[in-house]
């Protein structure tokens, strides 16, 4: 069906476009909107789509693209168009827009909605009270079934959610919720209080966002209420939110994890511009690239070594590739366990210790089927670099290598982001980039001053 807005918006069909918005969902018709090139397109577009119609749209378009948008409105347009937007999806746009524009547009607004507004900006966007709902239900424990209901009967149209309703004393301080079910089976003359649950988990509007979704996920929530430092009841994270926070921290995680740097972007890779892609990706190319020195600088300091039997030149490649895959993945495991709430810095030893032993089982095996490989194929296979060789000690030299490189690696993969956690970095950034680099440095020192020993040259 998206596919029949194109030729409706070519023919500048209003009718059409209209009624296709009526059937289409609104992420549709954002990603639409964000592919179109031609600003008459868009202009056309905006002006066919109501105000109220075009706010679900608008809270779906990439940051880059919502100030545009809302400036294709005027004013009077513009007021609409915020007025139609829950609360939290108003301040994420207008955290998305300048800050001349921010103030332009608080001016538009109801008294009581910029206050709301200006109260929510202030909380960090990548923070729970940033990302909270305040369109919520509520309802003071003093009220029977019949009068909460009453009072919900006039939010039923703003909140965003009624699926949990929570019970607050006469400080705002949550103590329960009920659920709508409860209130519509329940006797009209029942207390709130006699069938409300308890509220086992808050969280504090200061709190990182990605500590309020993983607590969603975690404690299988619809609504986690957001409080402030009284306890107070502010807001909500909805699941929806949840979800849409996690997507975006797993996002942010890989991207750093791949040494790509900066803000993500929320347009699409297409769309992205190239320069964009350039900014986030060089500077961390610059940097190992240059740190990769130090592998050239340790093959020198060998050369003697590698000179003398040229033959271990054919199994490097191997020691260090596995050292970063080990590496790599005692990283991954250890990340997504910090990211789940499993892994904080007092659990190191228990983590060293555990990694250590994997390590080592991990390491036999590959140190075994190496050296099987080195006894049974190289006579086959390079007859002519066995003269001279002593084959059992080269074998036992590379075999031990690669057993000490994938121990090393694995203690480091593990170790490498909780002791990024320790000094408040994020694990995710020093995950692979700096263990492939560590990795590589350690791994020719191993390797070389394992056969300088076993071979003795």
């Amino acid at each position: 069906m998206p596919d029949r807005l194109a030729p409706a918006l070519e023919s500048r069909d209003g009718s059409a476009i209209l009624a296709l918005a009526e059937e289409l969902h609104y992420a549709d018709l954002a990603n639409f909107y964000a592919e179109l090139d031609d600003d008459e397109d868009r202009d056309f577009m905006v002006q066919t789509l109501s105000p109220t119609t075009f706010s679900d749209i608008l809270a779906e378009l990439p940051d880059s693209l919502r100030e545009e948008a809302i400036n294709r409105y005027k004013p009077a347009q513009q007021r609409e168009l915020l007025s139609a937007l829950t609360d939290d999806d108003r301040v994420d746009v207008l955290q998305d827009v300048s800050e001349e524009t921010q103030d332009s547009l608080l001016e538009l607004l109801s008294t009581e909605e910029k206050e709301l507004t200006e109260t929510l900006l202030k909380y960090d966007e990548e923070t729970a009270g940033g990302r909270m709902t305040t369109s919520i239900g509520r309802v003071t424990e003093t009220l029977t079934v019949k009068a909460a209901l009453d009072e919900l009967r006039n939010l039923q149209d703003s909140a965003e959610t009624l699926s949990r309703i929570f019970v607050v004393d006469e400080r705002e301080r949550p103590i329960g919720f009920v659920r709508l079910r409860d209130l519509a089976f329940a006797s009209r003359d029942t207390p709130v209080r006699d069938i409300m649950l308890d509220v086992k988990e808050t969280i504090l509007a200061t709190a990182d966002q990605e500590e309020a979704a993983t607590m969603v996920r975690k404690y299988d929530l619809l609504a986690l209420p957001v409080v402030d430092e009284s306890n107070r009841l502010l807001g909500a994270i909805t699941y929806d939110d949840a979800m849409e926070i996690l997507e975006e921290e797993s996002t942010e995680d890989m991207e750093k994890q791949a040494g790509i740097a900066g803000e993500q972007s929320e347009e699409s890779y297409l769309r992205t511009r190239i320069l964009v892609h350039l900014r986030r990706r060089v500077g961390w190319l610059l940097v190992l690239g240059f740190l990769a020195i130090a592998s050239g600088y340790v093959m020198i300091q060998f050369e003697p070594v590698l000179n003398s039997i040229f033959l271990l030149a054919l199994f490097l490649p191997m020691v260090i590739a596995t050292g970063g895959n080990t590496g790599g993945q005692a990283a991954t495991m250890v990340i997504r366990a910090m990211s789940l709430g499993e892994l904080e810095a007092k659990d190191s030893w228990q983590v060293a210790w555990k990694e250590l032993r994997l390590g080592m089982l991990q390491g036999l095996i590959l140190g075994l089927s190496l050296a099987a490989t080195c006894l049974l194929l190289l006579p086959l296979l390079l007859p002519d670099s066995m003269v001279g060789l002593n084959l059992p000690h080269f074998t036992l030299a590379v075999s031990s290598a690669l057993t000490i490189q994938v121990v090393a690696s694995t203690l480091i993969g593990a170790l490498l982001p909780i002791g990024a956690r320790a000094i408040k970095l994020d694990p995710a950034v020093i995950a692979a980039p700096a263990i492939t680099t560590i990795v590589d440095v350690s791994g020719m020192m191993i390797y070389f001053t394992t056969a300088r020993l076993f071979l003795g040259v």
